[in-house]
């Protein structure tokens, strides 16, 4: 968070004084919400883990709600084209966010009680997967299309966890692929986010601008980058540097040793995470663990696999780095919760 806060007033200077005449204006906001997000940390480590099991439904149920409500006219604000986000003020919470919470929470419980019924698909696999599916519909009517895939994975990697049969992740890859192809159907504009992932030169002012602009960052970083608050990319180039495309400013500026620091951050966090996962005797526990961290760091490959063009643009944050209250505030839960897991047990 605070390489965060350094690298968020770099990539964001000229934008926030063009837009606000403030050019502190994106480092403040964000400076504020490390100072919640740690007081959040604090607090949510101090919180037994257990109070969760006894409230998974009703945790998953508010934020079903709240999935609801945001899709609303009037009560969802649509940005960036999609209708994701509640308003207040100047600011924005977004409901998709903390339903990951959510249903992993809900997942874990789900996966103690019907531990024995895993070997039954009917009984142990579908219920979960219907819920999971729910939750997908809701966020993909926004549409959050970065968002459900990370709650997909995290949940089939949840099932792996607790000894699903590997058949039926053969069966639902497939059924996966059918779901994926019939999203590009219905919506044009993600065959032309393919098309663009395949060759952004075909279209370099349109589908493909975004990871033109963000290899252009990169590639001339070489191993010690341009210097601190030198990048051109974030001068107009690349849109929002400050969020998305944060680590192409950040590789930009600090070359291939910078995007190896990064690297090696959440490295640590996934390491630590496992290990505090790995050593948990109580299921929920070990669940909830394995949970939290494997969402962390698939929005952390998602992202990266984004900005370097291994996949095409999705809108993903990078936890901890990218600008964000609602992103930075549900990591940071995430992570009091296995504090205080590793603290129980």
């Amino acid at each position: 968070m605070i390489l965060s806060l350094f690298m968020i007033y770099s990539a964001s200077f000229v934008w926030a004084e063009y837009k606000f005449d403030n050019k502190f204006h994106y480092v403040l906001t964000q400076g504020m919400f490390v100072l919640i997000g740690l007081l959040v940390l604090f607090i949510i480590s101090k919180i037994d883990y257990n109070i969760y099991f006894k409230k998974a439904n009703l945790i998953l149920f508010t934020c079903l709600i709240l999935l609801v409500l945001v899709l609303i006219p009037g009560l969802g604000v649509v940005r960036n084209g999609s209708r994701s986000w509640f308003g207040i003020a100047s600011f924005g919470i977004q409901p998709s966010e903390f339903t990951k919470l959510g249903l992993i929470i809900f997942t874990s419980k789900y996966l103690v009680n019907s531990n024995k019924f895993l070997k039954d698909y009917k009984k142990g696999v579908i219920p979960i997967l219907i819920v999971l599916f729910l939750v997908f519909g809701l966020i993909m009517l926004e549409p959050d299309f970065g968002t459900g895939m990370i709650i997909i994975l995290t949940i089939i990697a949840l099932l792996f966890i607790a000894g699903v049969n590997m058949k039926f992740f053969i069966g639902l890859f497939a059924l996966g692929v059918i779901g994926i192809v019939g999203l590009i159907l219905i919506a044009p504009y993600r065959m032309d986010r393919i098309t663009s992932f395949i060759n952004p030169w075909s279209d370099p002012l349109g589908t493909g601008f975004q990871i033109i602009q963000s290899l252009y960052a990169i590639g001339p970083g070489g191993l010690f980058g341009v210097g601190y608050l030198n990048s051109r990319q974030k001068s107009f180039y690349l849109p929002e540097p400050q969020t998305d495309f944060i680590f192409s400013i950040i590789a930009e500026e600090f070359g291939i040793v910078g995007a190896l620091l990064v690297l090696g951050l959440f490295a640590i966090i996934l390491i630590y995470g496992l290990k505090i996962a790995l050593k948990q005797e109580d299921l929920f526990a070990k669940y909830l663990a394995f949970g939290l961290i494997f969402q962390l760091i698939v929005q952390v490959i998602m992202n990266l696999s984004v900005v370097i063009g291994l996949i095409p643009v999705t809108g993903v944050t990078l936890p901890f780095l990218s600008y964000g209250g609602s992103s930075l505030l549900t990591s940071l839960v995430g992570i009091g919760i296995i504090l205080n897991i590793d603290k129980n047990n």
